[in-house]
C-alpha cells in the first residue's frame, strides 16, 4: 500500500515537470529528498492584484493519500479572505469535504490559483480580509497589491511608477496606514486578539475601551485581567 502511495506521488511530481505550459512548479521541502514534504508554487493569476507574483505552497502528504487531500498553506504572505494572512491556512473545499483520490497534487495547487481570481469573502478564513473586501473592494485592491509587491515579487504596475512609487513607497504606504489603523498600538499585540477571529477595528475599540496602555507601539505582555477585560468587550459582554 505504501509502496503504491509512493510511485503515485513520483507519477505525480514527473507529470508536473513534464509540462511547462501550466507553470506549476513543485519540488522537495528544502533539500531533502522526502517526496512526502513538498513545496509548490504558481504565478499570479493574470488580471488580480496577485499578478506578477509567485506563490510558494507547503504540501505534506498524508499517509492514506490520494483517500484523504494532501495538507497545504501558503507560505508566502497573501491577503485573501480564504488565506489567513497570519499563518497562510487556506479555506478550500477541493483541500477538505470535496476532496476525491481522482484529484492530484497539480489539480489542488491550480485550485489554489483559481482562488486568488475567485475569492469568496462569505466562507473566509480571514474575518478582517473578508471584511474589507466586501466593505472596501478598492482599499482590498490596493493592500493585496501592495502584498504581492511585497512578499511575493510582483513588479510595482505602471500607474504606481507614473506616480513615483516603489517597493519603499508601498512599505512606507502600508506603515502609514498600519500606523493610523492599529491606533498607536503594537500590530502584534493587537493581532493576538484579531488571530481568534475578530476584526481589528474591534480589537483596536476593545483596547481603547478598557484603557490598554499603548507605550509608544511597543509590545508587551498584558495581565490576565486585562485581557479578560478586552475579551468580555469583543464579546459584547
Amino acid at each position: 500500500m505504501a509502496s503504491n502511495r509512493m510511485r503515485r506521488i513520483g507519477k505525480e511530481i514527473a507529470d508536473i515537470h513534464a509540462d511547462p505550459h501550466s507553470q506549476i512548479k513543485v519540488q522537495p521541502f528544502g533539500q531533502q529528498d522526502d517526496v512526502t514534504h513538498l513545496r509548490g508554487s504558481f504565478p499570479g493569476p493574470p488580471g488580480t492584484p496577485y499578478e506578477g507574483g509567485t506563490y510558494d505552497i507547503d504540501i505534506k502528504i498524508p499517509t492514506d493519500y490520494p483517500f484523504r487531500p494532501p495538507t497545504m498553506k501558503f507560505e508566502t504572505k497573501v491577503w485573501h479572505p480564504n488565506i489567513s494572512s497570519q499563518t497562510g491556512a487556506i479555506c478550500l473545499d477541493t483541500l477538505s469535504s470535496a476532496w476525491s483520490p481522482v484529484l492530484t497534487i497539480k489539480s489542488a495547487l491550480l485550485s489554489l490559483q483559481s482562488l486568488l481570481s475567485t475569492p469568496e469573502p462569505k466562507d473566509p478564513q480571514d474575518a478582517e480580509v473578508a471584511n474589507m473586501l466586501l466593505k472596501t473592494p478598492k482599499q482590498f485592491d490596493r493592500v493585496a497589491r501592495e502584498w504581492a509587491v511585497l512578499y511575493a515579487g510582483a513588479p510595482v504596475g505602471d500607474a504606481d511608477k507614473g506616480n513615483g512609487s516603489s517597493i519603499g513607497d508601498i512599505q512606507q504606504e502600508a506603515a502609514r496606514d498600519n500606523l493610523a489603523r492599529y491606533d498607536g498600538y503594537n500590530k502584534d499585540l493587537i493581532d493576538r486578539f484579531s488571530s481568534m477571529g475578530f476584526d481589528v477595528d474591534r480589537v483596536v475599540d476593545a483596547f481603547r475601551f478598557v484603557g490598554a496602555e499603548r507605550r509608544g507601539g511597543q509590545n508587551y505582555e498584558l495581565d490576565e485581567g486585562r485581557v479578560g477585560d478586552i475579551i468580555a468587550r469583543l464579546l459584547g459582554e
